[in-house]
């Protein structure tokens, strides 16, 4: 793999030292202005005019930052794998119901909290409350799917099976939000707005650890990834285990988006459009090369999403997900249209 990164290895060094800049750039902006100068000071332990810049550097801007490079690499990683496995450039992280199934999570107990109680309700509206709920819808989900696995043989049958879970869930939270009231809904609207803030380091570390998991199965499939792009038959004819392989593939998807959507809500978008961006630039389907590369490349445009988002010079933040869409897709729409070639 080291080997093959070495004719990309000035391209890398660029998307790197882009990576940087977006992330500098990301946690110097915000509703409180901080000079630069003191900004870097801060994250290199020296001396700082006021100790309130360095607990907004540390405390609030930094975390969102580090979420926005999780979020976009994690996102990214799991929309090429889809795309790998089902070999349909359609296909997004979100294709296997996982997020459905963490908003039906997030639903119930926000939408349904006032059949459970007082206690419930209050549970609901921390971050921590959140996460276990969409968790929990996640890996319900996650179970189905891959009960369904062992069952169906064809790919494309999962896929499918996938697709219907999540119209079953959206089904339920419709359902759930007939019977809510405004606030509740409002509620369940903002979380689906999706948003990389408000995280402390104990979420990061456990969205940090989830995420290294996820990627580290990714890394011991990446040769049979790449023999399942000429289709299964051919995998299995140099030696693939196609089953362990798909079962690898979608656990490891499951586990990045379903951790991601419980702490930072359904963000559209990245997973699907991040990895035809990556292959355009560095014109391969080789997984040795695209997995870094879509890691890094969907790290920076979460970057350059949120920090659009900020709104410089203003105290509101727009909604992430509005943002991913509106600025991604035209490029993407530009770049097919001028390249007319999706590597697969």
């Amino acid at each position: 793999m080291v080997n093959h990164l070495k004719s990309y290895k000035n391209t890398f060094i660029i998307l790197l030292v882009v990576l940087l800049i977006f992330c500098l750039i990301n946690i110097s902006l915000g509703s409180v202005y901080i000079p630069f100068k003191q900004i870097l000071l801060t994250l290199t332990s020296g001396e700082v005019e006021k100790d309130s810049w360095r607990t907004i550097v540390l405390n609030y801007r930094l975390p969102k930052a580090i979420t926005a490079i999780l979020v976009g690499s994690g996102l990214s990683i799991s929309g090429l794998l889809m795309q790998t496995l089902f070999r349909n450039p359609l296909a997004g992280p979100f294709v296997l119901g996982i997020s459905s199934g963490a908003s039906l999570g997030v639903a119930i107990l926000i939408l349904g909290a006032s059949f459970f109680g007082a206690s419930i309700t209050s549970y609901a509206f921390t971050n921590f409350g959140l996460a276990i709920a969409a968790s929990s819808g996640a890996f319900l989900v996650l179970a189905a799917v891959m009960l369904a696995a062992i069952k169906v043989r064809n790919t494309m049958s999962i896929l499918i099976i996938g697709l219907m879970f999540g119209s079953l869930t959206s089904a339920v939270i419709s359902v759930l939000a007939y019977f809510s009231s405004a606030a509740e809904l409002q509620q369940y609207m903002f979380w689906s707005f999706g948003s990389l803030g408000n995280l402390s380091w104990q979420e990061i570390i456990a969205l940090f650890t989830i995420y290294i998991i996820g990627v580290s199965m990714v890394v011991f499939i990446i040769k049979p990834l790449n023999s399942l792009l000429l289709g299964e038959n051919y995998a299995k004819s140099m030696g693939v285990n196609v089953k362990q392989t798909r079962n690898i593939t979608l656990i490891a998807t499951s586990l990045l988006t379903g951790v991601i959507t419980a702490f930072s809500g359904p963000i559209a978008f990245i997973g699907l459009a991040v990895p035809h961006l990556t292959k355009l630039l560095f014109n391969t389907s080789n997984h040795k090369t695209l997995l870094p590369a879509v890691a890094i490349s969907g790290a920076i445009v979460m970057l350059i999403c949120d920090s659009i988002a900020q709104m410089p010079t203003s105290e509101y933040t727009l909604p992430i997900n509005a943002i991913t869409s509106l600025f991604g897709a035209p490029i993407i729409i530009w770049l097919l249209v001028r390249k007319r070639k999706i590597y697969y």
